[in-house]
Order: structure tokens, then sequence, then C-alpha cells
């Protein structure tokens, strides 16, 4: 579904009528707000799922400088990019949180509010009810415990200091949310949102797949914790009917301009921050070991990876997979032992290690991939390894890696990537059952290129890829691989009490190494 770029503007111009602080009061009172009866709550819908996909604030902060480095799919030299050494930056932990709350999170509740009790609009109110799933999962993958039953309820009821719910009693209300808001979407009744839906147009159809592919993610999120439950929900998704192919791929279509209406992602790599970062030697090693057809769409070589998009001698890269290399974490450009230049493979130039590729990831106009076919296939293929559903794991995991391949054409493969070569790249590299976990979930690492938030989140609950860790001076975690994002600081002072709680439930505190519920050792 591709958006036009006046939707775009006009979602946007609207949350900000809505916009608050991180002082939860102040929405209560907002001067500028525009009345009820004058608010057009699809456009407050298109908002909401704008600022899911991310805009560069949070993506920048959360998604690259942290997540992307951290899961090592990206590495930086830069001292700011936190993440490839597990250093500590208060602002860019709280990013995400700092950007939702009053977005996303706010114009999905207003858009509820709104539509709960319109018989006319029943399908555009389960939808929503979805789309706020997915805004939650992202938020409590991120922080843990987190404000949500109470969320987002400053203008509506005064609720000005929210209380912190507990991750395992969201998740229990997110299948419930997922499971009721699926069941009752009416391929028969009206279409009221349209165009206004950015991602499937208003098609119940898609919407119930989505759900019930949804499911399949945050049912195997409880692979560690509750491993009963999370196959109670992963049956109850395959009854309901999940993602058949890459058509049903949950996409986002973005604008061919440095405004928010760009692939955050594409924004920051070409444009905002164009030579701060480079493919990880990890994930280059890992495409390169097995003969990947995706490579040549993930990396790409510049010589002046510094002329960011717009300059006249702008430069999109050489991506023949022979000349792509990728470069260890850990290391700065401070002149000591921990230098790039000693770096074991240094190429004797940074330029000679690969960035995102230009033709297709880091583009303005790129799609955003919010939930796939092959994740969810992949998925599914650990849920058979693991007795948790009927079916053959081998079946999953084939049809998982092809999709994933395959979906290089929705970026903009060039030339377009074949069946022929996705069935090469399986026959090559066949589906060992004594290695499932870590074969299944290296190709979720793959897969989830450029949706950092998921790539971070899946590493963290199933362990895999199996990565080397960085021990960095200055860093906050031992030199592993952190756990959660920290509390916004204001938090502590604001919503002191909820933020206490919250906290003293965390064994080691508000920490970057703090498991959250889903997450035990």
């Amino acid at each position: 579904m591709r958006y036009s770029k006046s939707i775009l503007t006009l979602a946007l111009a609207a949350t900000t009528f809505w916009s608050c602080t991180k002082d939860f009061e102040a929405i209560n009172t907002d001067p500028n707000a525009i009345p009820e009866n004058g608010m057009d709550y699809n456009l407050l819908f298109s908002s909401a799922q704008v600022y899911h996909a991310g805009t560069d604030y949070n993506v920048w902060r959360n998604g690259l400088i942290y997540c992307a480095t951290m899961v090592q799919h990206l590495a930086s030299t830069q001292s700011y990019w936190n993440g490839d050494k597990y250093t500590y930056d208060a602002a860019y932990n709280a990013a995400h949180w700092d950007r939702d709350y009053p977005n996303a999170v706010k114009d999905i509740t207003m858009v509820l509010s709104k539509f709960k009790d319109d018989p006319a609009k029943a399908n555009a109110y389960h939808i929503a009810r979805i789309m706020r799933v997915a805004i939650f999962q992202k938020m409590t993958d991120l922080y843990g415990d987190i404000p949500y039953s109470e969320a987002g309820l400053g203008y509506l009821d005064g609720v000005g200091y929210p209380k912190y719910d507990t991750q395992e009693a969201i998740y229990h209300d997110l299948y419930k949310e997922l499971d009721e808001a699926a069941s009752a979407l009416d391929a028969n009744a009206a279409n009221t949102l349209s165009t206004a839906d950015l991602i499937y147009g208003g098609n119940v159809d898609k919407w119930k797949k989505f759900a019930y592919s949804f499911m399949v993610r945050l049912g195997l999120r409880l692979s560690k914790v509750d491993p009963q439950t999370g196959s109670q929900w992963v049956n109850r998704a395959l009854e309901g009917g999940v993602f058949t192919g890459n058509d049903d791929n949950a996409m986002m279509q973005h604008q061919l301009n440095t405004t928010d209406a760009a692939n955050a992602y594409g924004k920051v790599l070409v444009y905002q921050d164009a030579n701060a970062s480079r493919v990880s030697e990890a994930f280059i090693n890992q495409l390169k070991g097995t003969n990947d057809p995706r490579l040549i769409y993930i990396a790409t070589v510049a010589e002046a990876p510094q002329l960011a998009y717009g300059n006249a001698n702008y430069d999109l890269g050489d991506t023949t997979a022979s000349k792509q290399l990728g470069m260890p974490n850990g290391y700065d450009e401070l002149g000591a032992e921990t230098d790039i230049s000693k770096a074991p493979n240094w190429p004797g130039n940074l330029n000679n290690y690969s960035i995102v590729n230009r033709y297709t990831y880091a583009r303005l106009d790129a799609p955003s991939f919010l939930l796939t076919h092959a994740e969810t296939q992949l998925l599914l293929a650990e849920a058979a390894n693991r007795g948790w559903i009927g079916g053959d794991a081998k079946t999953y995991y084939d049809e998982g890696v092809k999709a994933a391949i395959l979906q290089m054409n929705q970026l903009g493969a060039s030339p377009a990537i074949t069946e022929s070569q996705a069935t090469a790249y399986l026959t090559a590299n066949p589906f060992d059952a004594n290695q499932a976990l870590e074969q299944i979930n290296t190709q979720y690492w793959i897969a989830t290129f450029m949706d950092e938030y998921e790539a971070w989140t899946n590493y963290r609950r199933s362990g895999y890829p199996i990565l080397k860790e960085v021990n960095y001076f200055n860093n906050v975690t031992n030199g592993k691989v952190p756990r959660r994002f920290t509390y916004p600081t204001s938090e502590a002072s604001i919503n002191t009490a909820n933020y206490n709680e919250a906290v003293s439930r965390y064994r080691n505190g508000d920490r970057m190494t703090s498991r959250m519920w889903w997450d035990v050792e």
C-alpha cells in the first residue's frame, strides 16, 4: 500500500496537536489542542502507524546507534554509536519512549476511544486494537515493565501519572487483544479507514493474518519463561490463519525526501549520519561463508560514503560480492590499541569496509518491513522443533529462508532475485536438525536486517547467532550484550512512585543489564 504524500503530511501535522511533553499532566491543558469534534481520527490512526514504523529521532538513537551494533549487523568507530561498545547514553536509551508515548501511544489511544462505540467503524476499531498491540509489543520488549493499562489516558481520563504494568500482565493482555480483535473483524462490514491505513488500506483479510502472525511472534517470546502458554498461542495463531506468502508482508512505503515521510533507517544512513557506520564483520562473514545471494543487496563499498544524499557526487558504491568486507565491532579511531587500524582485517582505509546497500535498504524511499511471512515461518520452524506444533521444522525453515531471500525483490533488488537462487542456497546450506535452533535464529537475524529492534529482541530471547562480545573500556555491561534500555531519567522525578515500584521489580535495578520477565537466564 503506497500512501500519498498528502495523507502522510496531514497525519504528521494532526499528531502535533495532540503532542505532549514527558510531563503527563501537561497534555490535560494543552492550549494548542484541536477540539475533539474537529479532529480527523483516521489521520491520527495514520500518524500512529508512521511513528510505529519509526522516525529518524528514535531509529537513529535506539535502532541504529544501539540495536544494530549490539546485534552486530553494523559496526562503528564513532564514540557516540554506543551500542557498538555497550557504553551508556541516557538520552539515547530513552529515545523510543520519549518519541512513542506522546505520539504513537497517545494517537492510538485517542483513535480507540473515538471508534469504540461507533458501529459503523467496527472494523477500524478492531484494526486499531491490533495496531496498539504492535506499538506496545515494541515498547515493552525494549524497556520491560511499562505504563500500559493507563498509558495515553492523560487527556481522556486525567491519568497524569500512569502505573507501570508488569511485562507478564502486558503480554497476557496483548494475546487477548489480538485474538478478540482478529475474531471480530468482518469482511462484509464497511472499510472506513481505506487509504488512512498506510499498511493494508483497511483490508480485513490482511489484518486478520497480521494479527495471527503477530501472535506467533509473541508466542515464541515465552520460549524461556512459559513455553506451555507460548505453545497454546502459537497453535491458536495457526488455527486463525497466518501469512501465506510475501504478498501478506506488513510494509510501510516511504517517500523520496528527507522529511518524516522518508524511511528512517535510510534517512540516517545516507543523509544524516552517512559516514558513521559500516556493516559488521560478523554479518558479512555469515553471508560470505554461506555464499548467500542476499549479500549484494545488503552491502556495498563506496569510495566516498561521507558524501550524503543530495550531494552531486553521492556514491552508491560497488555491490560486487567479493569486494564486501565487514568491520569488526569494538574499535575506535583514538590511536591506541583499540584503534581500527590495529584490527586483524584492517584494509588500510575505512572506506574499504562495506556500508549498507544504497540501492535497497539505505534508500529514503525503501519500504519498512513491520512483520513478514519469512519471520513467521522461521518462528514456526522453531515451534515445530520444540514440539509445540505439528508439522515438519525443515518445511517451515525452507519456506522461511526462501521467503526472506525473495523478499529482496520488494526492496527493489536489481537484478531481481530468483526462486532458483533461493533453492540453490538451501541445497548448499541444508537444514540440520541437530543445529536447528542456531540455524533458525541465525536466519531470523538475517531476515530482520534493518528491523533492528526485532533483531536485538530475538537475539536476547534465543541467544543466536553466537556473537563475539565486546569488552571495551568504560562499557557498562562487563562486556555482555545489553538486555534492555533504561527508563527516561525524567520518570524518576515526574512519575516517581510508579517508577520506583517498577525499578524495585528488577534484580539489578534500572540498568541495561537487568533482565525483563521473558528474558530469564
